[in-house]
């Protein structure tokens, strides 16, 4: 019941530049989004960015007003860590079927389900803890919200890539952005206001309740379906080979736990060297790169507008009315976007304009409590993010191959948020000794990198289409 070897299927086919749709235009791309696949990956997004935002933007907020310092709520957003770790256990959440909810749900369903319930529980602890008195308790509980968060991240993800082919994935990264970014309005405009009106206790139980939507989904889905190729066909067998590990006359029990292990852990990082060469190097730092710009700013966001004299319920309904939509509408036009035109000039717009939204964030110092003003920079800031979010999500499923779907996504999501998060845990001392605008100034210029390297990438594919 734990260890069967993986239903596999050729990897997925790099992503190719040149690649788009010319067949039926605009209209016939949008129509992706009518997919029942497509619109069910809205309801995954929304259980995944639910206990995130929880966690880092909207908790920020809570601490402030507790009187936290700076410095700590910096900290704490190194909790984040965790999701950028979890490629840790994304092998066993690969090859383990889990043994009970496994045999009813399927592999990838059962664990989506079981880690929700485990978000839900850590939210209801959380909204029963008192920041100021319980920082070691309330981190504790964040510590295991997170990790259950991102279990099921390694499972949706896994379940996303799986369920239609790497021609839609730019439609399934939008659909699952859109739903990301539904959960980032209830849980700040909801959190927000409900902390305004009740209390910040009543919020965080609220959305306890809310994250309920998650496990009673995932009943009504359907397990993904993959297609078992020849053993010829799958490419964790050379590792294997070399190592003598499938040697039919070694059954001893060393061999066999060699076996699993080069199976289970290493094969997933050959199969991605192997098919990529020396551009794989290139590839990662391309990943890791990416979100610093976007995630490091996020960090102090909301207590940034809180210091400009901005209320919770502007706040709320700036996220409310202005860049929820905005949010959506970039995220729609990524996916189309990468259908159209390949995943390339996409990426590469996405990098250049979340660097120059962070600009707005140092100009909105000049225009405190001009309401105009926060409504332009966030609203602006969740389109931009919105459309090189889908772009990038495309990107790294097209790099993944389905063996493999969760080991391999794990890597690639791990690396997407690790450096950001690291940089993020000292965004309160920054703060604190050189002030916001200095902040998002650095923040602005942390997307150079990422710029960069898209264009190398870009570069190097067009010169060997080959590679991805």
């Amino acid at each position: 019941m734990f260890r069967s070897r993986p239903t596999t299927s050729k990897p997925a086919a790099p992503p190719d530049p040149s690649a788009h749709d010319t067949q039926g235009g605009w209209l016939k791309a949008f129509t992706i989004y009518a997919n029942p696949a497509v619109f069910t990956v809205v309801l995954l997004g929304f259980s995944s960015g639910l206990p995130y935002i929880l966690l880092f933007s909207t908790l920020s907020a809570w601490l402030a007003e507790a009187g936290v310092e700076q410095s700590i709520i910096g900290y704490f957003s190194w909790v984040g860590l965790i999701y950028s770790i979890r490629v840790l256990w994304s092998v066993i959440i690969d090859r383990i079927t889990l043994p009970g909810l496994g045999s009813g749900l399927g592999r990838r369903r059962s664990w989506i389900f079981l880690a929700q319930c485990g978000v839900v529980a850590g939210l209801a602890g959380i909204g029963l803890t008192e920041p100021a008195h319980d920082i070691g308790l309330l981190l504790g509980l964040t510590v295991w919200v997170a990790f259950c968060s991102a279990t099921q991240d390694v499972a949706i993800d896994a379940y996303r890539v799986e369920t239609l082919s790497p021609r839609y994935q730019g439609a399934m990264a939008a659909a699952y952005v859109m739903g990301f970014r539904i959960s980032l309005l209830t849980g700040t405009a909801g959190g927000l206001y409900l902390a305004e009106y009740y209390d910040w206790h009543i919020a965080y139980l609220g959305m306890a309740v809310v994250m309920l939507t998650g496990p009673f989904t995932v009943l009504f889905l359907r397990e993904p379906v993959t297609r078992i190729h020849p053993p010829e066909e799958q490419p964790e067998e050379e590792p294997e080979t070399r190592q003598g590990t499938d040697d039919p006359n070694r059954n001893d029990r060393k061999s066999g736990v060699l076996a699993s292990l080069t199976e289970a852990v290493i094969s997933p990082f050959y199969e991605f060297f192997q098919r990529n060469g020396r551009m794989a190097w290139l590839i990662l730092l391309l990943i890791g790169a990416y979100k610093v710009c976007d995630i490091t700013a996020s960090v102090m966001a909301n207590p940034y507008y809180l210091s400009l004299g901005y209320s919770k319920p502007q706040i709320a309904e700036v996220n409310q009315y202005f860049s929820f939509i905005m949010a959506i509408v970039g995220a729609t036009l990524g996916g189309t976007l990468v259908l159209r035109f390949g995943i390339f000039r996409p990426l590469l717009a996405g990098s250049i304009l979340t660097a120059i939204t962070n600009v707005l964030f140092v100009v909105l110092s000049s225009h405190p409590g001009d309401y105009a003003w926060l409504a332009l920079a966030v609203s602006t800031d969740n389109f931009c993010a919105g459309m090189a979010t889908s772009a990038l999500i495309a990107y790294l499923s097209a790099l993944t191959s389905t063996a493999y779907t969760a080991t391999q996504y794990s890597l690639f999501s791990s690396l997407m948020t690790l450096p950001a998060q690291a940089i993020g845990g000292f965004s309160g001392l920054i703060v604190e000794s050189q002030g916001y605008p200095a902040f998002f100034t650095l923040t602005a210029l942390s997307g150079v990198p990422a710029f960069l390297l898209v264009l190398v990438v870009m570069w190097k594919t067009t010169v060997d289409p080959r590679r991805p």
